[in-house]
């Protein structure tokens, strides 16, 4: 019996849209954390409903795609986004150690995929 890819597909591209949302809303989050107003900044309301916004995202990847793939395909996309915000952004360098990182976590991605 042959499956479909196209559930699978759409659920790594919401934790994958999941992870960029959380991403920013700890942008956010980091800011207000830096600001005199704290919690009753509007950086802080951003970065909170930002994270409201990467639940339903969550909620609805998790109907495409189990716990698990759903689990390590956020956490492959996050490493990801950092890794390349850190070099983009902080002018981090992204090293061997940094380079495997990212092989074995498209190799997790890619062993957590069901397609039978």
């Amino acid at each position: 019996m042959e499956v479909s890819m196209l559930p699978i597909v759409i659920g790594y591209l919401l934790c994958f849209a999941c992870a960029l949302v959380v991403i920013l809303g700890d942008y956010f989050i980091k800011r207000a954390a830096d600001d005199v107003l704290g919690l009753y900044s509007t950086l802080f309301v951003t970065g909170a409903v930002l994270y409201g916004i990467s639940a339903g995202m969550w909620y609805f990847a998790m109907r495409h795609v189990t716990l698990a793939q759903a689990g390590v395909a956020y956490s492959m996309l996050t490493l990801i986004a950092l890794c390349i915000m850190g070099a983009m952004v902080f002018d981090e360098p992204i090293r061997t150690r940094e380079s495997l990182g990212i092989v074995f976590a498209l190799i997790s991605m890619g062993l957590m995929t069901r397609v039978l």
